[in-house]
């Protein structure tokens, strides 16, 4: 519709210049003619289809404009035109004295140039520091405006809700996760997994009562650490049994993500289309790549700190420290790992001649 409205009008402008373009030949030419209005015809059919053919590039050139503005995140063309408005009005500011001054009628064209070039330098100007410090223009502003904008165009998902069951709060790392940041969003405890684990401290069995009351103390500790974000949910389902059918309901309802480390629940909502996170799933994905009894060929590349140790690299990088190792340094060996070290910088293996050990 678009395209259309823009060509007619390209058309019907080049066409009413074409037209009256006549009438700016001299009156010598126009003597000369015999039938001016066909000479006014002529004209404007020619301009007809220049227009048409400017009319087509201007509607190619609106089409890519508007795919740029389409694929432009809304951010930067909201800072562009604030950083351009503000160029604009100190343009205006610092140019104002100069129109006070007399100049010779000679030199009147200066002004408009003046004001046009300042006008350009400074809201290219403006564009240009909007398009460096925007993001920090409006986080300024407000500190969530930034996220709110991504999320607001699809740009940026926000955290999808943690719907955590009686097994996971028993087993105590879905606090540790909590505390190194690897679990994002709310986390909400339904009140029928409250009253599980009420029921399970409550219990006759010593082994029941046990759990039931670390899982007890558990929530209490992560709701000492982190007020805001965990919340007891009033949701109960009168109709449904079992926990963990509410638990897949309760999910389902609320669009979220259920952390559990109940094998046959992780099944059973994967069948139902439940986005699932099993912390036992994590634990094997980070679990050291060769555990103790392992072993593998190695490069002794260097000795290391302590006597007859030799240092080698595996190819990911980690640093296997090699026992009776230094004596193969520059060459190559098999090793078998004695242990892994863990830690926040990284990790390291202990490892030691697969000869050595076999004897």
């Amino acid at each position: 519709m678009i395209d259309g409205i823009i060509i007619i009008l390209f058309i019907i402008a080049a066409v009413a210049v074409g037209f009256d373009i006549i009438q700016l030949l001299p009156n010598s030419v126009l003597e000369t003619v015999s039938n001016v209005e066909a000479l006014r015809l002529v004209s404007a059919t020619f301009a007809g289809i220049l227009g048409l053919a400017l009319g087509l590039v201007a509607q190619g050139t609106y089409r890519r404009l508007e795919k740029q503005i389409r694929e432009t995140p809304i951010e930067i063309i909201l800072t562009r035109a604030v950083g351009l408005a503000m160029g604009l009005l100190l343009a205006n500011l610092m140019l104002a004295p100069i129109f006070l001054f007399p100049i010779p009628a000679q030199l009147s064209a200066i002004k408009p140039i003046t004001a046009i070039l300042g006008s350009l330098m400074f809201g290219f100007l403006g564009v240009s520091l909007a398009d460096t410090h925007g993001r920090t223009f409006l986080r300024l502003i407000n500190r969530n405006s930034i996220e709110s904008i991504l999320m607001a165009e699809g740009t940026l998902q926000p955290a999808a809700t943690k719907i955590v069951d009686t097994s996971c709060i028993i087993d105590g790392r879905i606090g540790e996760l909590l505390h190194t940041g690897f679990v994002e969003g709310q986390i909400l405890i339904p009140q029928f997994v409250l009253q599980e684990l009420q029921q399970l401290a409550d219990a006759s069995n010593d082994q029941k009562r046990v759990r039931g009351r670390r899982g007890l103390d558990l929530l209490n500790k992560m709701q000492e650490s982190f007020p805001e974000r965990i919340v007891i949910h009033p949701a109960d389902y009168e109709d449904i049994a079992t926990v963990d059918s509410k638990l897949i309901r309760f999910t389902q309802e609320i669009n979220g993500i259920l952390v559990t480390n109940d094998y046959n629940l992780s099944k059973v909502a994967n069948l139902q289309k439940v986005s699932i996170l099993n912390i036992n799933d994590l634990a094997r994905a980070i679990r050291p790549i060769y555990l103790p009894g392992d072993s593998l060929e190695l490069k002794i590349l260097k000795q290391g700190k302590e006597a007859a140790q030799g240092v080698g690299y595996l190819e990911d990088g980690t640093m296997v420290v090699v026992e009776e190792g230094q004596e193969y340094v520059g060459g190559e060996l098999r090793v078998v790992v004695t242990s892994a070290l863990q830690t926040s910088a990284g990790k390291m293996i202990f490892a030691k001649p697969q000869a050595s050990v076999m004897v």
